[in-house]
């Protein structure tokens, strides 16, 4: 077997003292790049994340897109937009068994988070249908506002009977947050009333505001109570309105809610690198293959689930600083770190210059104390910590490892252009999780 020099940064949340090297299921990797035999390249681990928002689709193409889920996340809240939509205990539970059908022998362990499409025939007694199903939340989608939502909520008040019940057996309320009436940068904003509303009338419903793209939400979210939170994709961290219609029109880059300005970007992105725990990690990844973006009216959504990892430890490598120090040692099969010989540091003061020193060693055979940076502790809150806190889920225990190796973006996955087609990330994740 050949074995390659890597630098290893453990987990700081659980015990960081291992006694043997532990089984792991076959890795499943995200970015699909053959290991070059003989580079050196560090590995960062963390806790297997989440995903509290993500499209899979249906017919053909599920497979692959939940494939392509559960190779960098543990668990995913699936949404119900489909065509009919999710919205009785039994279309919920056929939903589910089509998405187990799809996850193919080699694919790790993956739990779908299930959603309804919420709408005013929801009563008390298919709510509590629902739950029994094992609902974990209800999706408001205003009508008209999004992908599959032309027979969304016109009312919020014709939906009171369903929040009533909700509230009652524990189930979330999600909101794609838009007035489809107002002017397209400001129906985020317009929305905002409404939530207020639903969060005075509900004192026990726990609501999240999904996908966030404007300051003015940020502010709204921290000023309700701690039963309501939000979800922040990856590319309304990194893009603005420039990088959508500031030059070429750029469909990929077209979702909804739209991209916004710099300042909007900005307040996101300080409520995620100031570790708030209201703000956690939701893709909104939304297949649509290339016809359907690459058209004269295409849809809206980024297939991000191929390529969020790696540009979050990007992102937070950048802006998260400074770095903690580790030791060089030899990794072999599953992922496995053995040994420890010069050390190697590097400081990533918002990402700014890397400096060198002397690394602590790190023997995962035998024990011993192992540190890893500020910015992996802060994408771990992020991505594995804050969402499940707030669905009352446990952590997981298995985790990802981050290995920084450049890989490529394929220019497709399944007939779908991945954001980031084309370019270099610098980051690769596999799973590795443990078997019982």
């Amino acid at each position: 077997m050949n074995l390659e020099s890597l630098t290893l940064y453990e987990s700081g949340i659980e015990a960081i003292t291992r006694h043997g090297a532990p089984s792991v299921a076959a890795a499943a990797v995200v970015s699909p790049e053959p290991k070059v035999q003989g580079d050196t390249f560090e590995v960062y681990r963390l806790r297997t994340p989440d995903d509290f928002h993500v499209h899979l689709r249906q017919g053909q193409s599920l497979a692959a897109y939940t494939q392509d889920v559960a190779a960098g996340f543990a668990r995913a809240l699936v949404m119900p937009n489909t065509l009919p939509p999710v919205a009785t205990a039994e279309g919920l539970e056929q939903y589910r068994t089509q998405i187990d059908a799809g996850l193919g022998v080699h694919t790790p362990g993956f739990l779908p988070l299930m959603s309804f499409k919420l709408a005013p025939r929801h009563d008390a007694a298919a709510v509590a249908s629902l739950a029994a199903a094992g609902a974990t939340a209800g999706k408001l989608y205003p009508a008209g506002v999004t992908t599959n939502s032309e027979d969304g909520v016109q009312s919020i008040e014709s939906i009171f009977p369903a929040l009533d019940a909700m509230q009652e057996h524990g189930i979330v309320l999600c909101i794609h947050g838009e007035a489809p009436d107002a002017f397209c940068l400001e129906r985020e904003t317009a929305f905002l009333s409404k939530l207020e509303t639903i969060v005075a009338r509900f004192p026990r419903l726990r609501v999240v505001l999904e996908h966030l793209s404007t300051a003015d939400a940020v502010r709204a979210v921290r000023d309700l109570p701690s039963r309501v939170a939000a979800t922040i994709t990856v590319h309304h961290l990194l893009l603005t309105l420039d990088d959508l219609i500031g030059g070429e029109l750029r469909p990929h880059h077209f979702c909804k809610p739209v991209v916004k300005t710099p300042a909007d970007r900005a307040m996101l992105r300080e409520a995620v690198l100031n570790g708030e725990p209201k703000f956690f990690f939701g893709s909104d990844s939304a297949p649509h293959t290339r016809e359907h973006k690459e058209c004269d009216c295409g849809c809206a959504g980024l297939y991000t689930a191929p390529v969020a990892l790696p540009l979050l430890a990007e992102f937070f490598e950048q802006h998260v600083g400074p770095g903690t120090a580790v030791g060089t040692g030899t990794g072999a099969g599953g992922g496995h770190a053995v040994g420890g010989g010069n050390g190697h540091s590097s400081d990533h003061g918002n990402g700014n210059g890397h400096g060198s020193g002397e690394g602590a060693a790190v023997e995962f055979g035998s024990g011993g104390q192992v540190r890893r940076p500020e910015w992996i502790e802060a994408m771990e809150a992020f991505v594995s910590r804050y969402g499940a806190q707030f669905y009352q889920l446990p952590l997981n225990s298995g985790h990802v490892r981050l290995e920084r190796q450049p890989w490529t973006v394929p220019a497709e996955y399944h007939g779908v252009v991945p954001f980031c087609a084309g370019e270099e990330l610098q980051f690769r994740v596999i799973r590795e999780d443990e078997r019982s």
